[in-house]
């Protein structure tokens, strides 16, 4: 491993500032003294689990919060009941702690548990403000905006006093069909024009659980000609006669995405709400709640950028809970699915993915972006930090015959060929090794340096040997390979500096251990595989195969997450859920070469 300097959150000291045309707009800001502090926020629904895709925006928000000395909020946007779950909550908090750890993690900004914004209206003016605690307070947690269901109730009815808000009685249906189309004006609900007193009167009886699911929505009363139709008298709240899973039973009256989460980022102090390009068209809408209740603080301001589209994978949550629900994976944090969890199960390090998504750039333009570029981020990352090991995927037995049995020859190997100041370890020669059986050939093609009949090959950190006798069973299939062991070409002796074309990894098969090795790929075998509805049919049946390996022993204490690169075969980790003491379980994290083939 390199020594790499690195600065005091474990990042390379001389990494460039990232540059991007929302950090410009940070910038400039900063040196116009607008904010007394910077203040970003990371707001996904416990709806499912994050993905490779939340990972830029996590990324961008904490990165320009810690590169101005800011604070950057974790917030749930937890306002559908239906859909939220706690698990949803429990695994956003862990992939979040997990991705800045030691990168951000001082940005980050929790709220004192079980705390709820104070309305206090004055003068016709609300103002609210949550002062953030310190993330490693025992007393935080994450912001939720089911917490500001009650200053948001509040905010609603300043909206309804001054004619900007009204209960409606439309279905659904009815709703959608009055909303008109992108190239045709709208209708107005024949509800828009009754009185405040009766808006606050069904307002309060809506909150009350006096009607029943979809009888009455209240609509921001805007512009049904507006020619973008997120401005069409827009729903502010609907009624959902369903638990919440962190407000209990105390409402029933839930208010809808782009009302919450701008008073949301308000409440907090966000300075710069920073969203994906999908919501460039709901700005508008954001701008216009805000301004629409004349508060008193300098109001945050929504900048878009365009999302990470990865390719070989889905990232819709639909489609992600089908493949959990139908069985194709084994859950949300499977290695192959493009969750962090699954990413961090796998043995991805969260500085590879977030070296990745910086290198990405933040852009106005969406594209499909080569998954390979993810796994060259990976590849680079472990060859510098894991471990070396021996591990035999395939065994096939080879004896040693001039080795008497019981007794072993000493080698070194190397630990960190990587570092400036490399370690070892000790490993045994015995009469019987294990090899891959794809490194032996009976009838080698043109240009096979690996072992062949009559040929030689290395033993890494051994010695060079000669297959002197291929041994087969009665169904003609090799059992085993007799060899001659060159003991004088081991480091240290006489001929060792002799050189033959090949070398290969080996294990003792009296001194090793017995693994499950999960051997993953890539689970589709399309570049765009949600471009089709069916996208199942891509799902690749090879993303998966599970063999008996045979390891050195040191392995055996490997610790949960411990990653290691099996010399010649890939990087492997310790899967943190299957693995028990005496029954390891590995996974491989990526080969050591781009092998793809589609």
């Amino acid at each position: 491993m390199s020594a790499e300097k690195t600065d005091s959150k474990g990042e390379p000291a001389s990494a460039a500032a990232p540059s991007d045309f929302i950090r410009d707009i940070v910038a400039q800001h900063v040196a116009e003294q607008r904010y007394p502090k910077i203040v970003t926020r990371f707001p996904p629904e416990p709806n499912g689990y994050l993905h490779i895709g939340h990972a830029k925006s996590i990324c961008l928000n904490f990165g320009i919060a810690r590169e101005n000395h800011g604070q950057c909020n974790l917030r749930m946007d937890d306002t559908n009941p239906t859909k939220e779950d706690v698990e949803y909550v429990e695994s956003i908090m862990a992939d979040v702690h997990w991705l800045i750890d030691g990168w951000a993690d001082h940005c980050l900004g929790f709220k004192p548990k079980g705390t709820h914004p104070a309305a206090s209206i004055r003068d016709g003016k609300t103002d609210f403000f949550l002062a953030p605690i310190p993330a490693t307070s025992p007393n935080a947690e994450p912001f939720f905006a089911s917490d500001y269901f009650d200053a948001l109730y509040e905010f609603a009815l300043v909206l309804i006093r001054k004619g900007k808000a009204y209960v409606c009685d439309l279905t659904p249906e009815e709703t959608e069909a009055y909303r008109g189309a992108p190239d045709k004006p709208g209708k107005e609900s024949p509800f828009r024009n009754r009185s405040v007193e009766e808006n606050l009167d069904l307002f309060a009886r809506m909150k009350a659980g006096e009607f029943p699911n979809g009888a009455r929505t209240l609509r921001a009363k805007i512009d049904m000609a507006s020619p973008n139709i997120w401005l069409r008298d827009p729903l502010l709240y609907r009624i959902r006669h369903t638990p919440h899973h962190h407000a209990g039973d105390k409402w029933c009256l839930y208010p809808l995405y782009d009302y919450a989460h701008c008073l949301s980022d308000y409440i907090e102090g966000v300075t710069h709400s920073i969203c994906t390009l999908e919501f460039e068209v709901h700005r508008p809408l954001y701008d216009w709640i805000l301004e629409s209740l004349d508060l008193p603080r300098p109001l945050p301001h929504q900048y878009e950028f365009a999302k990470f589209i990865p390719s070989y994978m889905v990232v819709s949550k639909r489609r992600l809970i089908q493949l959990v629900q139908d069985g194709a994976v084994t859950g949300w944090n499977d290695p192959r699915m493009p969750t962090i969890s699954g990413f961090r199960r796998r043995g991805v390090p969260a500085r590879a993915i977030r070296t990745f998504v910086q290198n990405l750039g933040v852009t106005k333009y969406e594209s499909l972006t080569d998954i390979a570029v993810l796994e060259h981020a990976i590849r680079d990352e472990l060859n510098g930090t894991a471990q070396r090991r021996l591990g035999v995927l395939r065994p096939l037995k080879l004896v040693l015959t001039n080795i008497p049995a019981g007794e072993s020859v000493p080698c070194t190997a190397i630990n960190d060929p990587q570092s400036e100041t490399p370690t070892t370890r000790q490993i045994a020669l015995t009469r019987e090794v294990f090899i891959e059986t794809d490194d032996f050939a009976e009838v080698p093609p043109p240009k096979y340096f690996r072992l062949k009949p009559g040929g030689e090959v290395r033993l890494k950190y051994a010695c060079i040997i000669k297959c002197d006798e291929i041994i087969k069973d009665t169904s003609g299939r090799i059992t085993e390979l007799r060899c001659t062991a060159d003991l004088t070409t081991r480091t240290g002796q006489p001929n060792a500096d002799r050189k033959v074309k090949g070398t290969i990894h080996w294990v003792s098969a009296s001194a090793c251990i017995d693994a499950e090795v999960r051997l993953y790929d890539r689970l589709f075998t399309v570049p765009e595989p949600a471009a089709e509805d069916d996208f199942k049919k891509h799902l690749n049946p090879h993303s998966l195969e599970v063999v008996t390996a045979k390891l050195e022993p040191s392995l055996a204490t490997a610790k949960v997450e411990g990653r290691f690169q099996f010399e010649r075969l890939g990087y492997f980790t310790v899967d943190a859920e299957d693995s028990a003491p005496g029954k390891l379980v590995f996974n491989r994290t990526i080969t050591l070469k781009d092998t793809w083939k589609a």
